[in-house]
């Protein structure tokens, strides 16, 4: 009997482990497939260099289908302009051998800084466009750097090469995979927006004893809502319909950031009310909410999130309205009327974004917007255009000086490494030296392929049966593994050394000359990152919170405050900005930060017909001196003139919520004062 039960298991687990290794395996034929394809083509044309059009296609591959198209179209823009820009360089200085390798680096340079201040597949547009410039440039210099007049056809037909390699990814992608993005990015918005709804209600429900408790909750969720901005990068690149509405799936982004402020400014508000005051004050909240709105669940579902998004979001919506409406005899009632409105109004925004999921005819059209550029700290990226500036410099010297033959490919993949490693943070040096341990192991896997086995075969279905004996086992790591990066640069490498043409050469001198050049390469990038190492994430998150506070201040003083929507927007980068190993206090303090400018933006629009903008100006005052004590006390005397101006009535709706603002932001001054006096040491 023991024995038929460990079978059993045996059999449950082993089934259990096919099952969960299919993708991984689908992945490796999908990988296979494209390389196999992109040479088929390369060869028919009977192109120069086919393997760029292999290498092309394995490093665009990707194992989901969104991300591969939409990589496989930033991809196109990218070779495009740094092949155009190749072109103008050499028309500019077709003898002068200097100013161009020169420029050429400084070209690749600025692309670091525009791949490091870019995001997602955009990144990857502009790493591109700089070693694509590279590559062609190189590829039509001479032995010690000097030009060619025939760089235009080079580049037409590096770019022809690379397309190629773009497209027959594209075509097996879309052919085997029907896409999950889609459903995976709708299913964690879902997931959110119900964990973060049914612990907002928590804290209505239960009052005292949750507060603890939904603070620490709070911080990990501004971590997972971050983490949705390159899933929706995806699900674009799957969908023309979600392409089109973009703008609505960040803009409930943003509601989910809403909302955390939202139940941040209930939950701290009512830590400080004594416990008969905060029971009677959250009933009267709940009160004035729908039935399925009171509810307390015994545990979150998404379910309903998904199943009508629309019906949900016209009660959201009529909550908003109720709460705004409310009447509130006391700041403190108007507070948590306020921001529990606010809270619904951005799970509102949310269900916007969950209704492009499923049918909804009478979903709103895009939001209009700017989408102006908003990059939270411009140091990283200039310390990474300095790095791409400086090695591809000394790589350039370093070929011109020696004549060395393979001079021209170490340049070429020291601007790769570089330019696709530089936005990946402290991870990049890690990954630049896992490049290196990569460049070894495809050396020693296309040895084996091109002088072991290739001279056997003289078939093409033959050729691509060896190719699958490596690519498959990579794509399925690449699955796998916590650093797909690696992985990526194992193949491109694969094909490159392995450097399949028509008529195949064997020459094993010419194969370690060019096993060595993409070795120096990688080598020499992961040496740049050793010398100019990145910025530690809490250095960066110190220098994210220094400015923020920085920019606190000069709202504060400023004579025209910003658009609300312009500080949420840059509030809201700077939180995804944050990496991974930040504290959770940091976030909470940039969540507060987000809290206290929305506060002075209202407050500065509502003082002067209140006639308190006197005593507000003081506030603001103490707040740029970095004294947040002496703030509060200037906001508890603007309270208590509001309170007492008899030109004003005490339940006058627009003192009343005045009296709410000034209450939010005292209480975020106070609860993070060290934050807020002394800013983060740079």
């Amino acid at each position: 009997m023991h024995t038929s039960t460990a079978s059993h298991r045996l059999s449950w687990r082993f089934t259990d482990g096919l099952t969960g290794a299919g993708p991984a395996v689908l992945f490796g034929l999908r990988l296979w497939a494209s390389v196999c394809l992109a040479l088929f083509v390369a060869f028919w044309l009977q192109l120069d260099d086919p393997f760029w059009a292999g290498a092309s296609a394995a490093i665009v591959c990707q194992p989901q289908l969104g991300a591969s198209l939409r990589k496989g179209w930033f991809r196109m823009i990218g070779t495009v302009i740094g092949a155009i820009m190749i072109v103008v360089l050499t028309a500019c200085f077709p003898q002068d051998r200097i100013a161009y390798l020169g420029l050429l680096a400084l070209w690749c340079g600025i692309c670091a800084f525009g791949a490091t201040i870019l995001r997602n597949f955009a990144s990857y547009a502009a790493a591109l466009a700089g070693y694509t410039a590279a590559i062609i440039g190189a590829s039509n210099l001479g032995a010690t750097g000097g030009t060619s007049p025939d760089v235009f056809l080079l580049a037409i037909t590096r770019a022809t090469e690379i397309c190629i390699g773009i497209v027959s990814a594209g075509i097996v992608l879309a052919g085997t995979d029907l896409g999950g993005a889609q459903r995976h990015l709708a299913g964690s918005i879902a997931d959110l927006a119900a964990e973060i709804s049914d612990q907002f209600r928590r804290v209505l429900v239960l009052a005292g004893p949750q507060f603890s408790h939904s603070q620490a909750e709070r911080r990990e969720l501004v971590r997972r809502v971050v983490a949705l901005d390159p899933m929706i990068d995806q699900a674009v690149g799957e969908s023309s319909h979600i392409r089109y509405h973009a703008r609505t799936l960040q803009t409930a982004v943003h509601g989910l950031f809403q909302a955390l402020d939202g139940w941040r400014g209930v939950a701290t508000h009512l830590s400080r009310l004594p416990k008969d005051l905060q029971r009677q004050q959250t009933d009267i909240i709940l009160r004035s909410l729908p039935s399925e709105l009171r509810s307390l669940p015994n545990s979150a579902t998404s379910a309903r999130w998904t199943a009508d998004p629309l019906a949900l979001r016209r009660i959201y919506e009529e909550s908003v309205r109720t709460l705004a409406a409310l009447p509130a005899d006391t700041p403190s009632l108007r507070l948590l009327a306020d921001e529990t409105a606010k809270m619904l109004a951005g799970m509102s925004h949310v269900l916007d974004g969950l209704a492009l999921f499923v049918d909804a005819p009478e979903q709103r059209p895009p939001i209009s917007r700017s989408s102006r550029l908003s990059v939270p700290d411009w140091l990283p990226a200039l310390v990474n255009a300095a790095r791409a500036f400086v090695m591809i410099s000394a790589a350039a010297l370093f070929w011109v000086v020696t004549a060395w033959p393979s001079g021209a490919l170490t340049m070429e993949f020291v601007a790769v490494v570089l330019l696709l490693l530089s936005p990946l943070g402290d991870l990049a040096y890690v990954a630049a030296i896992g490049g290196v341990v990569a460049t070894v192991g495809s050396a020693i896997l296309a040895a084996i392929v091109k002088f072991a086995m290739l001279p056997a075969f003289e078939t093409f279905p033959a050729f691509c049966g060896a190719l699958g004996l490596i690519l498959v086992p990579v794509g399925f790591a690449t699955v796998r593994s916590t650093q797909p990066a690696i992985l990526a640069l194992l193949a491109l490498n694969f094909v490159a050394l392995l450097a399949p043409t028509n008529l195949m050469s064997y020459d094993t001198a010419q194969f370690y000359n060019t096993a060595l050049g993409i070795l120096a390469g990688a080598g020499g990038a992961a040496l740049a990152f050793r010398l100019l190492p990145q910025l530690s994430p809490a250095l960066r998150t110190r220098r994210l919170l220094g400015l923020t506070l920085s920019d606190l201040r000069r709202l504060a003083s400023a004579t025209r405050p910003p658009r609300l929507e312009d500080w949420g927007r840059r509030m809201i980068g700077r939180l995804a900005a944050v990496p991974n190993q930040a504290e959770p206090l940091q976030r909470a303090r940039l969540l507060a930060a987000l809290s206290v400018g929305t506060e002075i933006i209202h407050l500065r629009h509502m003082a002067p017909p209140l006639g308190a903008a006197d005593e507000l100006a003081a506030a603001l005052a103490a707040f740029v001196q970095g004294s947040s004590a002496t703030a509060i006390a200037w906001l508890h005397r603007l309270d208590h003139r509001l309170a007492s101006d008899p030109d004003w009535r005490p339940d006058d709706a627009a003192v009343l919520r005045a009296r709410s603002r000034i209450l939010v932001m005292s209480e975020a001054l106070s609860e993070h004062a060290s934050y807020f006096d002394a800013g983060a040491v740079l």
